[in-house]
C-alpha cells in the first residue's frame, strides 16, 4: 500500500508518518516543500494540475492531508487551512480519483460548546475566528469533493513534541526553563485557565489516521477525534508541573482561557467520539496523565515545527 502524506513536517504529521511507517507492507511517501520530501508539492500555492502532475507519479492508495496552520494572519491561514484542501481535492479527482483521503480538521470548527454536552458530527458548525472559519472551509472542499474522503476533526492534541503555539507546548517550555522547580516561592504566570478543552493523546490520533487510512469501504464524511471528556485547562497545567516537579504558585494573569489566539470565546470543547468507535473501532487509549508523561520526557525540543501544523 502506498501513502502519500502530507505535512509530515509538523507535529501531528510527524506521528502520523512514523505510526504508518510501522505498517506491514506499507510504503510511506512524504510530501511537502522541504528538499528531502519524496513528492514536492505545496499546497497553499500550487495549481491544480500542478499538485495533479506530482500525485500522479506518486500512483498512492492513500492520501493523509496533515498540513494545516494554526497561527499567522487571515490570509495564510486562508491559503494553507481552506485553499489547501481544495485544491488537493481538484488535483486527486484528476490524478488518483481512487485514492483513499484522510484530512485533519479541528474541533475549533464546532465553535463555543454547550457546557456539559458533548458534541456531534451532526451539529452545525460555528467557528468562533479566523482559525476555525478556514479549519471549516477545508472540510467543507473535502467533503463536497466526491472523492473517498474522510475528515478526522481533531480535538486538542497532546504529546510527545508538542509545539509551544498551543498551551501544553508552550508551559511545558516554560517549566523547562525554571532554574529550581522545587522552589516552592516560585511563580509560572499564564493566562485565564478557566476554559474547559477535550484533550487527545497525539499518540490515539495517529492510530485514528492509520485505521482511517485502511479502513475497507467508505467511511462517514466526518468523524470527531478526541479525548470524549471536557477537563478544565488549569488541571492539564496544573498536572503537567506535578510531571515537571514544579512546587511553585501557578497564577492566572488574565486572558484567553484555552491559552492560544484561537480559542478566545470558547469556554467548553468536547466531542463525542461514538461515530469513531462504530465506523473505525477507534477509541482513545491514554490517559492525560499518559500524555502528559510523554510531553514532558520528550520537552519541547524534540519536534521543531516548519510553520506548517495540525490543528
Amino acid at each position: 500500500m502506498r501513502i502519500l502524506v502530507l505535512g509530515a513536517g509538523g507535529y501531528l504529521g510527524g506521528h502520523v508518518t512514523e505510526r504508518l511507517r510501522a505498517l506491514p507492507g506499507a510504503r510511506v511517501l512524504v510530501g511537502g516543500r522541504s528538499p528531502g520530501a519524496d513528492v514536492a508539492v505545496d499546497l497553499a500555492a500550487d495549481r491544480p494540475y500542478l499538485l495533479a502532475g506530482a500525485l500522479a507519479k506518486a500512483a498512492p492508495d492513500a492520501v493523509v492531508n496533515c498540513a494545516g496552520a494554526t497561527g499567522g494572519d487571515a490570509v495564510t491561514l486562508a491559503e494553507v487551512n481552506a485553499r489547501g484542501p481544495a485544491a488537493l481535492c481538484a488535483a486527486l479527482r484528476e490524478a488518483a480519483p481512487g485514492a483513499r483521503l484522510v484530512h485533519l480538521g479541528s474541533a475549533a470548527e464546532y465553535g463555543p460548546g454547550t457546557p456539559g454536552l458533548r458534541v456531534a458530527e451532526s451539529e452545525p458548525c460555528a467557528p468562533a475566528g479566523p482559525y476555525g472559519a478556514t479549519k471549516l472551509a477545508g472540510t467543507v472542499a473535502v467533503t463536497a469533493s466526491g472523492l473517498d474522503a474522510v475528515v478526522l476533526r481533531v480535538g486538542n492534541p497532546v504529546g510527545a513534541g508538542a509545539p509551544a503555539t498551543g498551551l501544553p507546548g508552550r508551559v511545558a517550555a516554560l517549566l523547562a526553563e525554571v532554574a529550581d522547580p522545587g522552589d516552592p516561592e516560585g511563580e509560572l504566570r499564564l493566562g485565564d485557565l478557566s476554559a474547559y478543552r477535550d484533550f487527545v493523546d497525539v499518540r490515539d490520533v495517529a492510530r485514528a489516521v492509520e485505521l482511517a487510512a485502511t479502513a475497507p469501504g467508505p467511511l462517514p464524511p466526518v468523524l470527531n477525534v478526541g479525548g470524549g471528556e471536557a477537563l478544565p485547562v488549569r488541571e492539564l497545567v496544573r498536572r503537567l508541573a506535578d510531571a515537571a516537579g514544579f512546587r511553585g504558585r501557578i497564577v492566572e494573569a488574565g486572558g484567553d482561557g484555552g491559552g492560544s489566539e484561537r480559542s478566545a470565546r470558547v469556554s467548553w470543547q468536547c466531542s463525542d467520539v461514538t461515530a469513531a468507535a462504530a465506523a473505525l473501532g477507534w477509541a482513545p487509549a491514554h490517559s492525560l496523565d499518559a500524555s502528559l508523561a510523554a510531553l514532558w520526557e520528550a520537552r519541547p525540543r524534540s519536534f521543531v515545527p516548519d510553520g506548517v501544523a495540525a490543528p
